[in-house]
C-alpha cells in the first residue's frame, strides 16, 4: 500500500542522554490490513462469490423446528476461506498485534501453552458426572483454591463466579450475609474511594447499598480524615483497590484496616491490580477480609468481556461459611473432612468431594464455574511457580515506571507500581488515544480516573520488552507534538476511521444484517 504522508521529524528518532538513538514508529511504518487501498471493508463471504452450493442437512437428532432440509453456502475454496478470516483478524488489534497498555484492564499476553492444557482430552469433563468419576477434576479445583488462597492470604476460596464483576458481586453478597447472620443487617453503606476500580461503585449499588464516595488526599491515596468521617455503625464495607488506579500503594493500609474493623465493617480487596503484588505482598496480610481475583488480569486467561471468564473469591476464616455452594474439599483416609484446606498432600492422594458451606449464599454459577478458564489459570500458576510469579510482578512494576519516565506527558503521581496515569494537558485525551492507533500501538484508557485531568491510564504489564516500551514512548511523544487538527482527524490508517462513539453505544449493530438498516 502506497502512502506519501511523512511524519514529523520528532517521530523518527530522538537522542538519548548517551547519544544512542531510540527507535521511533516511522522507522517501521504501520497500516492495519485492508481489503483495498481506498479503505473499503473486507466483503462478506456471500459477497465474494455469488455461486451457491446446496448442502444437505445431516440427521442431527434435533427437533424439526430447529433444522432445515438444506442450506446454501458460497462456493469458496479452503484457501479463500482461510485468507478471509485471516484478513478479518488483521483488521482488529489484539495483544498478539502489539502492546496493549489499557490501564487497569491488564491486557497481558496469554501464552498458548495454557490453551494446549485446556484442550487436553482429560479436561473435557461433562459437568454432571458423579464425584467419584471426576476425582482429577475435583483435585485440580481443590489445588487451585489452595494456590489462590496462598497468593491472596485468604483462608477459603470459591471458583464459581464467571467473571471479575461477578466475583465482586459475590464478595459483597458474602459480606451482606455475614452482617445479616450477626444481626447487623442495618448496615447499609459501602465506602468506595474515588481512586478505586470503576466497577466497585456499581457493585455496591447492585448489592443494595448506599455508596459513600471517598476523596483522595493530595498524594492520590485514601484521605484518612475523610475515611474517619465516613465510617459509622452503618458501614458494611470499604472496597479498596491496592495499589489504586493511579498505581499508588496505600501506605496506610494497616491503619485503614484497623479503622474499618473498629466500626464492625469489612475490608474488601478488588483484585484488579493484584498483578503488582504477586509473590511480594498479600491482601490478607494487610487486613483484607474478602477479595476477588481477576484471573484474566493476573494469571493470563482470556479476557472474557464479561464472560466466559472467572472471578474467584477468597475470604478469611469467619466468612468461609457464607461462600457459594458447592465447594471442594479433601477427605481423610477415614472418609471424614480433612481439617487442613491446604493442598500439600501428594498429587493423587485422598478423596475429593463437593460440599455446601454451612451458611452459604447459594449457587452463583452452574457446576464448577467456567472450568476450562480455571484450568488455564491453574496451568499458568503451576508453570511459573513462586519465583516466576514474583518475577512477573517485579517486571510489571519496572515496566510501568520506565515507561512513565520516558514520555513527554506529565505523570502527576509516582513512583508507581504496575500502572500510571499521565495527563494529556491541553490536548483531548480521547483524541490522543485515536491518534496513537496510527502509530501501531493500542492507546491507554482515557478520561479516567477523574483525579487526573485528561487522564491517560497506562499499564504496559510485565510481558513487554524495553524495545516495545520505547516504541510506546515514541508514540506518546509523537502525538504530544502534534496539533489539534491532526488529532481531531485521527485515526487515519486503521481499518475503521473515526466513529461516533455516542451513537455506537446507543444504537449498537450487533450483526451484519444490521448494515442494511442504513
Amino acid at each position: 500500500m502506497s502512502d506519501d504522508r511523512t511524519e514529523p521529524e520528532s517521530v523518527r528518532s530522538v537522542a538519548e542522554p548517551d547519544g544512542a538513538e531510540r527507535r521511533r514508529p516511522a522507522e517501521t511504518r504501520f497500516d492495519q490490513a485492508r481489503w483495498t487501498t481506498d479503505g473499503t471493508y473486507e466483503p462478506l463471504l456471500a459477497e465474494k462469490d455469488l455461486t451457491r452450493v446446496e448442502v444437505g442437512a445431516d440427521d442431527a437428532g434435533l427437533p424439526d423446528a430447529l433444522t432445515r432440509d438444506s442450506v446454501e453456502l458460497p462456493a469458496l475454496s479452503e484457501p479463500e476461506l482461510a485468507r478471509h478470516y485471516t484478513r478479518l483478524s488483521q483488521m482488529t488489534y489484539g495483544i498478539t498485534s502489539g502492546p496493549y497498555p489499557l490501564g487497569s484492564c491488564t491486557m497481558k499476553y496469554n501464552p498458548p501453552f495454557t490453551e494446549d492444557v485446556g484442550a487436553l482430552p482429560g479436561a473435557a469433563v461433562h459437568p454432571d458426572r458423579s464425584d467419584e468419576s471426576i476425582q482429577g477434576t475435583l483435585e485440580l479445583t481443590f489445588r487451585l483454591q489452595d494456590y489462590l488462597g496462598r497468593i491472596g492470604g485468604m483462608d477459603a476460596v470459591t471458583l464459581q463466579p464467571p467473571a471479575g464483576a461477578a466475583g465482586e458481586f459475590v464478595g459483597i453478597r458474602v459480606a451482606s450475609a455475614y452482617h445479616e447472620h450477626n444481626g447487623e443487617g442495618y448496615r447499609d453503606e459501602v465506602i468506595v474511594p474515588e481512586s478505586a476500580h470503576g466497577t466497585n461503585f456499581a457493585t455496591a449499588a447492585l448489592g443494595g447499598y448506599d455508596v459513600v464516595s471517598l476523596p483522595s488526599d493530595e498524594d492520590g491515596r485514601v484521605d484518612l480524615e475523610a475515611l474517619e468521617a465516613a465510617l459509622s455503625e452503618n458501614t458494611a464495607a470499604l472496597m479498596l483497590t491496592n495499589p489504586n488506579t493511579l498505581g499508588l500503594f496505600e501506605r496506610d493500609i494497616g491503619e485503614i484496616a484497623e479503622m474499618v474493623h473498629d466500626v464492625g465493617g469489612l475490608l474488601y480487596y478488588d483484585g484488579a491490580n493484584l498483578n503488582a503484588l504477586l509473590g511480594r505482598a498479600r491482601p490478607g496480610d494487610m487486613g483484607f477480609d474478602v477479595m476477588h481475583y481477576n484471573v484474566h488480569k493476573t494469571f493470563a486467561t482470556p479476557h472474557g468481556g464479561g464472560g466466559p471468564g472467572a472471578g474467584p473469591v477468597g475470604v478469611v476464616e469467619e466468612l468461609a461459611p457464607f461462600l457459594p455452594a458447592p465447594r471442594v474439599r479433601r477427605t481423610d483416609a477415614a472418609g471424614g473432612p480433612d481439617a487442613n484446606e491446604s493442598a500439600d498432600a501428594p498429587v493423587g492422594e485422598g478423596r475429593y468431594e463437593l460440599f455446601d458451606p454451612e451458611h452459604t449464599i447459594g449457587k452463583v454459577h452452574g457446576f464448577h464455574g467456567n472450568w476450562l478458564v480455571l484450568v488455564k489459570a491453574f496451568a499458568y500458576i503451576a508453570r511459573l511457580g513462586d519465583e516466576g510469579l514474583a518475577d512477573a510482578s517485579a517486571k510489571a512494576v519496572l515496566n510501568a515506571n520506565y515507561l512513565a519516565s520516558q514520555i513527554e506527558y506529565e505523570v502527576p503521581y509516582g513512583p508507581v507500581h504496575h500502572e500510571f496515569v499521565a495527563s494529556a494537558g491541553d490536548q483531548d485525551a480521547a483524541d490522543v488515544a485515536k491518534r496513537m492507533l496510527d502509530y501501531g500501538v493500542h492507546p491507554p484508557t482515557t478520561k479516567w480516573p477523574e483525579i487526573v485531568s485528561e487522564a491517560l491510564m497506562t499499564e504496559p504489564t510485565e510481558v513487554e520488552s524495553k524495545a516495545t516500551l520505547d516504541q510506546l514512548a515514541a508514540a506518546f511523544d509523537a502525538v504530544a507534538a502534534e496539533d489539534d487538527a491532526t488529532l481531531e482527524a485521527a485515526p487515519e490508517r486503521t481499518s475503521a476511521r473515526r466513529i461516533d462513539q455516542v451513537a455506537a453505544a446507543r444504537n449498537p449493530r450487533l450483526s451484519w444484517q444490521a448494515l442494511d438498516d442504513d
